[in-house]
């Protein structure tokens, strides 16, 4: 049961920041989106350099759950992209909160099933030879 919600957490992420990542292309090369975008959301990105090194992370970390390769490295990158959503929806545009809180479980539910992974950062001491 739990390898099957952890491939729909993968998948769920995977499809989302996909798409979100090239919905924001669409907003980079003046396309209307196909998703509407938040105008809270897009005040924050005033230089679109922003813009565009999220949604080239969104993209890449998207295809990287999508094809379950390196995992772990994709939701440690999302996990402050998420977190910013998050915030965002809460405190400012609650149109999408319901999605950034499903975001927020399940990229919570990844953290946690790869959680092994992630102890060796945890080492107060670490020691390189090992």
């Amino acid at each position: 049961m739990t390898k099957t919600f952890m491939q729909i957490s993968r998948l769920f992420l995977g499809i989302v920041f996909l798409v979100a990542g090239i919905n924001g292309y669409l907003v980079i090369f003046g396309i209307a989106p196909f998703i509407a975008t938040s105008p809270d959301a897009m005040v924050l990105f005033e230089f679109e350099y922003l813009l565009i090194a999220e949604k080239s992370l969104e993209v890449i970390c998207g295809i990287l759950l999508l094809i379950n390769q390196y995992i772990p490295l994709a939701v440690a990158i999302l996990s402050p992209v998420v977190t910013n959503i998050f915030l965002l929806h809460l405190f400012l545009d609650h149109s999408l909160l319901p999605l950034a809180i499903m975001l927020v479980l399940t990229l919570g539910y990844l953290l946690f099933y790869y959680r092994k992974n992630y102890m060796s950062i945890l080492e107060r001491k670490p020691d390189p030879s090992e």
